[in-house]
C-alpha cells in the first residue's frame, strides 16, 4: 500500500515532498513492479556518492516495511531512468529485492536534467560546495543566467551568485568545505587571499582553531586586504632603514610580526599575535625583558 497526499480534491500524492508539477502523480497512476536490472541511474544526476551508512538503514527500513513510496522512472530504449528515488533504489538492492515498486512519467531530457539537480538540492546532507555546483550545472546544461536559476529556486540572484563564488576555491580548500571541516562562509572569506598555499594554511588554521566565521573575516580583512597590501608596500617604501633593521631583530627575538611606526614627535611598536597562547607568550617574554633590565 502507496502513501498519498492529503489534498483534498486533488486525487494525486507527491514524491519526497517535491512541489514540481512535473512530479505529482494522479492518484489512479499505475504502479508497476520493475526489475533492478532494467533501472539505471538518472544520466543528470550530479550526486556521485551516497552515505552508505543510511542506505544500509534504508535497506533494513524496506526488509521490514517494503518500499512505501513507489520511484519515478522514465522509459528508455535500453529499459529506465530514475527520475526520483535513487536513495530507495539503491537500499533496495542492498535489501535484496528483485524489483522494486515505480511509476513510470513521460519527461523530456531537459526535464531529468533539472528534476536531478533539484532533487539533489533538497538533500538533508547537501554540503555549500555540491549545492554550487548544482547551481552551475543548471546553469551549464540549461542554458540558463543567475537571474534565471534565482527565479526557477525562489532564491536571490546574490545569493546564487554568492555560493558560486565557491567554485574558485583551490580543491583542498574546497573538500574541507564538502567534508564540513570549513563552512561555506569560512570558504568565500579565504577567497580574499590570492596565493593558494597561503589559503591552505589559513584554512588549516581556522579549522584547527575553530575560527567563526567572524574571526577568519578579521585575520584575512587585517593580513590579505588589498589596502592592506598597498599600506605594507609603502611602509616598506617610506621607512628608514634603521627601522626596518629593529622589526626584523624583534620579530627573530620575539617570535612574531613587528610593525614600529614614527612620526615627528612620536611613534608606536605593534606586536602581533593570532591567538590567546601566542598572546600570553608575548606578554611573558616582555616582562621578563623588562624585570631583568
Amino acid at each position: 500500500m502507496y502513501q498519498f497526499g492529503d489534498n483534498k480534491g486533488s486525487g494525486c500524492f507527491k514524491i519526497e515532498n517535491e512541489q514540481d508539477q512535473r512530479l505529482i502523480l494522479e492518484a489512479d497512476a499505475k504502479v508497476q513492479n520493475i526489475k533492478i536490472q532494467d533501472i539505471k541511474a538518472n544520466p543528470y544526476q550530479p550526486r556521485k556518492t551516497f552515505d552508505e551508512e543510511r542506505l544500509k538503514d534504508l535497506a533494513e527500513s524496506i526488509k521490514l516495511h517494503g518500499i512505501l513510496q513507489p520511484i519515478v522512472l522514465r522509459k528508455t530504449i535500453a529499459g529506465y531512468n530514475i527520475v526520483v528515488g535513487e536513495r530507495r533504489f539503491r537500499a533496495a538492492g542492498i535489501a535484496g529485492l528483485k524489483e522494486v515498486p515505480a511509476i513510470v512519467k513521460s519527461l523530456t531530457d531537459e526535464d531529468m536534467m533539472e528534476l536531478a539537480i533539484i532533487e539533489n538540492l533538497q538533500r538533508e546532507d547537501l554540503n555549500a560546495i555540491e549545492e554550487a555546483e548544482s547551481y552551475r550545472k543548471l546553469m551549464d546544461d540549461l542554458n540558463l543566467t543567475q537571474q534565471a536559476v534565482a527565479q526557477r529556486l525562489s532564491k536571490s540572484r546574490p545569493y546564487i551568485a554568492n555560493m558560486l563564488r565557491l567554485l574558485h576555491l583551490p580543491q583542498s580548500v574546497s573538500n574541507m568545505v564538502k567534508n564540513g571541516s570549513l563552512s561555506g562562509a569560512h570558504g568565500r572569506t579565504l577567497l580574499i587571499v590570492k596565493d593558494t598555499q597561503k589559503m591552505q594554511q589559513i584554512a588549516n588554521k581556522a579549522h584547527r582553531e575553530s575560527w567563526s566565521v567572524r574571526e577568519l573575516e578579521q585575520y584575512v580583512t587585517t593580513h590579505f586586504s588589498e589596502k592592506k597590501s598597498h599600506a605594507t608596500e609603502n611602509a616598506k617604501i617610506t621607512k628608514p632603514k634603521f627601522i626596518r633593521q629593529q622589526e626584523r631583530q624583534l620579530k627573530e627575538q620575539y617570535g612574531t610580526s613587528v610593525a614600529i611606526s614614527t612620526n615627528k614627535t612620536k611613534g608606536q611598536i605593534t606586536f602581533e599575535f593570532k591567538s590567546e597562547v601566542e598572546f600570553k607568550r608575548l606578554i611573558h617574554q616582555l616582562n621578563n625583558k623588562y624585570n631583568n633590565g
